[in-house]
């Protein structure tokens, strides 16, 4: 029971330590037993009050931390500060002053190894929630209607093609439009989105989330070209000869990488890049409703250690699946989001960690029946930092599976550099881009995300999208861009 020299301390205690007692507040989440089973989206989102309640944590420093550790530099006090006042709406304004995909990046962003890991108050507790925080901004505003038509400056007369409607051809076409260019996105795909339609499963970024980003641009004035492949359809040379003032290349690294093993051409080895396109684009998982072929493993084994493979993962244990990962590396080196690792294992996929797999086995119908591994253990760390996994002899054990997902990373998307011999590559077959302005050795032609980078993030392809926008608003009009 509070004395009266406890409500008197209470009352002469500063704001700022009266936010520090408030603890980092939880976010709902569907029960893993039922949510095993189901498509539906994990996290369930912050109410008002506890949104506002999480908002009134930040202490509002000075020289903010977060927003450096941002790499779109998003006013991450500012918007904040909004939510704690009642003013969500506005919140998302002042976020979409900086990024075109908060309700994208407040879920699928690494947060807490970016704005999150600067936050004073991690210093010696808990980070501000700034991911679920965004996301609520984003969503609130989108479940009222309440985003107001984007400002956008008088027409320059220029026209830009975009290629690859990722994340970073969605920066670069939503901040042309709003800069008075006449915009066209051609998408290879039935769909716009790119890597976020086809990579990240319903319950990790509802589709329909996505498309309503999609909308924005088109209400913006963007074009959108599906189904039409450049490289096959058009080069870029010819799109530069063919009305385009500027051409922005973002088509990705779709390009699989395999494990090199005996077996990986039995029936049964899937690339995790077909596996999540067939169930999250193509939609195999609601067939026969749509008429792609399912994938219904019944034993399956991903592997890999990073979000793709927890992606995969999870997605074959919502399929009917036993699931297992195995990883040649322990958990703490795994480059997996620690929420996704966290999720997975609270669902019921299991890990093989220390483990590498030498090769798969099949029947004599050339049907999967198992990964032959190995133990591993840990060595003197590599390039990497991480420390190297090296082979324990004779530790041969058989993992049974009729499903192998390989998930273990990807290559440039190759189409548009081979017929485009004008831009420079790298030897690992990345654009070679000014780190500036994200131009290439092609006149006029930028480019940027996981072409320019290999596969990263989708913050990190947004904030190369941000500086190749601006480079090319200058490059087309000679101007900085227009503060709207």
């Amino acid at each position: 029971m509070k004395t009266s020299n406890d409500v008197q301390q209470e009352k002469n205690a500063s704001p700022k330590k009266t936010r520090l007692k408030v603890p980092r507040q939880p976010m709902p989440e569907q029960d893993p037993r039922r949510r095993r089973y189901n498509f539906e989206e994990v996290p369930r989102g912050y109410s008002e009050e506890t949104a506002i309640l999480e908002a009134t944590r930040c202490i509002q420093c000075k020289k903010p931390g977060c927003v450096a550790g941002c790499p779109v530099n998003i006013h991450i006090p500012a918007f904040i500060k909004l939510i704690a006042e009642g003013r969500f709406v506005d919140a998302l304004l002042k976020l979409k002053e900086q990024t075109a995909l908060p309700a994208v990046c407040g879920r699928v962003c690494p947060q807490e190894t970016q704005c999150e890991a600067q936050c004073i108050l991690g210093k010696k507790g808990e980070p501000v929630a700034i991911g679920r925080l965004e996301r609520f901004a984003a969503d609130y505003a989108r479940k009222h209607g309440e985003v107001p038509d984007p400002v956008k400056a008088a027409a320059t007369g220029k026209r830009v093609a975009v290629i690859g409607s990722g994340p970073a051809g969605i920066t670069v076409a939503g901040e042309l439009a709003r800069w008075g260019h006449a915009v066209v996105v051609f998408e290879a795909l039935h769909l716009a989105g790119g890597v976020l339609m086809y990579g990240i499963p319903q319950f990790r970024l509802p589709k329909e989330i996505v498309q309503y980003e999609i909308n924005a641009l088109q209400r913006l004035g963007v074009q959108i070209r599906t189904d039409y492949v450049i490289g096959r359809s058009e080069t870029v040379p010819q799109l530069l000869t063919q009305g385009f003032d500027a051409v922005f290349i973002a088509t990705g690294a779709g390009l699989p990488v395999f494990l090199g093993i005996p077996g990986e051409n039995a029936i049964g080895v899937f690339s995790a890049n077909e596996f999540l396109t067939r169930a999250n684009l193509m939609r195999a998982i609601d067939f026969p409703h749509f008429a792609t072929s399912p994938i219904r493993p019944q034993r399956a084994v991903t592997v890999g250690g990073g979000n793709v493979a927890m992606d995969s993962a999870r997605t074959a244990l919502r399929l009917g699946s036993e699931s297992t990962i195995v990883y040649r590396r322990s958990k703490a080196e795994m480059p997996a989001r620690a929420e996704e690792v966290h999720h997975a294992e609270e669902e019921g996929v299991a890990f093989h960690l220390l483990t590498n797999p030498v090769q798969i086995l099949f029947d004599a119908q050339n049907r999967v029946t198992g990964v032959e591994c190995l133990r591993m253990e840990l060595g003197e760390p590599d390039a990497s930092g991480r420390r190297r996994p090296v082979a324990v002899e004779g530790s041969e054990f058989v993992v049974p599976a009729d499903t192998v997902i390989v998930a273990i990373g990807n290559q440039p998307n190759p189409l548009v550099p081979q017929t485009s011999p004008e831009i420079t590559t790298s030897k690992w077959g990345t654009i070679i881009a000014d780190s500036e302005t994200m131009m290439t050795s092609m006149p006029g032609v930028f480019a940027g995300g996981d072409i320019v980078s290999g596969a990263a993030t989708v913050i990190s392809a947004m904030g190369q999208g941000k500086k190749a926008a601006s480079a090319m608003h200058r490059y087309l009009t000679g101007q900085e861009p227009p503060q709207l």
